[in-house]
């Protein structure tokens, strides 16, 4: 029992995200998301623990706002009473996750710069091998599968699988946070487990400029083309970033060109399919959509639902909350948090820390009042039906008598199912209270019409504008 509980008090993970819930709390959920979210705890070869952030800017604002806050909130909770340094991606490398045992990478020749995390060879079948830049939690295991995502995670496992008849370059495409990350991590892991030989390089676009600008100023250029071109798969994500920056585009540009020449296997993502990354050159878009393009659509309610329960089983095997959330709970905190599914996981993060073994036994209200502001549209800020149908009216161009009319014209129809779907998303209203709030509509009627728009949403572009506007106006 004291060895269980000297391992609470010291292993990283659990004093992080403790640690994380507090400063979410008295920062702010906008600063949080922006530059404490996307950052990680890691450990260097000396022991140190090191907040890892993705960018400079990040680094550099976690500095002056809020570092020294959170390491009064890590010694508070540390057995070890260790402290945390702040280093953004770029400046750490090969640094692996805090509660990871290390493995020796595979050594670079003389004079190489260090810039292609590669994935150790698996000496143990059992054990999961780890990389410097992959996340050891982003596995074909752990990703959830949904309607939008079932093709893209069917061709994932297949170039993971290093099988014949192969498009070359795969190229993942959609919005931020809904999972092309955790795929072209999934295909690291799997394809390195099948080939242990074999070399498996992921890199985000971020590091692939700046390891290639500190190549040409230290002149070693050579190497650094070496260290790519001699991959037999390369996963480089967030390809997007690399727009307006000629030498980088020419240079990757002729990376991809070599390695298709070669038969090796190329993966990438962005946000965008590559022919609508309009700052890219030209002749590299062309590259890009030369293979298969996958998209990666948004999360339907389904699938959130599926991906938060999903993170709570895994903290649950990690032994951090007890039983299971209602399927009542586990509805709130997706409806309430409409964004990507990163940020739903973050609010799943945030409930499990503050629940513990209380889960099971959580309701609504308070699942509500222990997450606060970390839930969109929480009880600190109430949204009506009335303002969601004045909002959706002025929007439309139209009359909030218009939406409780019995028109049913698709110029006010579809209006229409747009308020009851920010009515079920913003509010704590029954499906028949809603339709009592239109006009005296039946249930029936209003589940349609949510329904209808989750179902559009993946497949219409101006409808998830229009919604994604919509929710930027309630939320004020």
């Amino acid at each position: 029992m004291g060895g269980l509980a000297l391992a609470n008090m010291t292993d990283p993970d659990r004093i992080w995200n403790e640690a994380s819930v507090k400063l979410r709390a008295e920062i702010g959920d906008g600063p949080f998301s922006s530059y404490i979210a996307p950052s990680a705890v890691r450990v260097d070869g000396a022991g140190q623990l090191i907040l890892v952030t993705p960018t400079g800017y990040a680094r550099d604002w976690v500095r002056k706002n809020a570092l020294r806050r959170l390491n009064e909130l890590w010694l508070g909770l540390d057995g070890l009473s260790r402290r945390l340094e702040v280093r953004c991606r770029a400046e750490v490398g090969s640094v692996p996750p805090a509660s990871a045992v290390a493995v020796q990478a595979l050594s670079a020749a003389p004079g190489e710069p260090s810039v292609a995390p590669t994935v150790a060879p698996v000496t143990d079948g059992a054990r999961a091998v780890r990389a410097a830049g992959l996340q050891e939690r982003l596995t074909f295991d752990s990703f959830v599968e949904g309607q939008g995502n079932a093709f893209a995670l069917a061709i994932a496992k297949q170039t993971a699988s290093w099988a014949d008849g192969h498009f070359n370059p795969i190229f993942f495409c959609g919005p931020y946070g809904y999972g092309k990350t955790h795929l072209l991590n999934a295909i690291a892991w799997e394809a390195q487990r099948l080939r242990p030989d074999a070399k498996v390089v992921y890199l985000t676009a971020e590091r692939f400029l700046s390891t290639f600008v500190k190549a040409m100023q230290d002149r070693s250029t050579a190497a650094f083309k070496e260290s790519l071109r001699s991959a037999d798969m390369l996963l480089l994500d967030d390809v997007q970033f690399v727009g307006g920056k000629a030498s980088t585009q020419e240079e990757l540009l002729s990376t991809l060109t070599a390695l298709i020449e070669d038969g090796k296997r190329i993966v990438l993502s962005a946000d965008r399919p590559p022919m609508a990354l309009t700052e890219v050159e030209p002749r590299l878009r062309s590259h890009l959509a030369a293979g298969l393009t996958c998209p990666v659509e948004p999360a339907d309610r389904a699938l959130k639902i599926a991906v938060a329960q999903n993170r709570l089983n895994a903290f649950a095997k990690m032994g951090l909350v007890q039983g299971e959330a209602s399927r009542e709970v586990l509805e709130q905190v997706v409806d309430r948090t409409p964004g990507s599914v990163r940020e739903l996981e973050g609010a799943v993060n945030t409930l499990a820390a503050a629940a513990g073994a209380r889960l099971a036994s959580l309701g609504v209200d308070e699942t509500l009042t222990l997450l606060g502001s970390a839930l969109r549209g929480g009880p600190e800020r109430r949204i009506t039906v009335d303002e969601i149908q004045k909002t959706v009216a002025e929007h439309f161009n139209m009359k909030q008598a218009d939406l409780l009319s019995e028109r049913r014209t698709r110029a006010v129809a579809r209006p229409r199912q747009i308020a009851m779907y920010l009515c079920k998303q913003h509010t704590t209203r029954s499906y028949p209270d809603i339709g009592r709030r239109f006009g005296g509509r039946d249930h029936t009627t209003v589940l349609h019409g949510v329904r209808k728009i989750e179902e559009l949403m993946p497949q219409d572009d101006q409808i998830a504008r229009d919604v994604e506007a919509l929710t930027r106006k309630l939320r004020g």
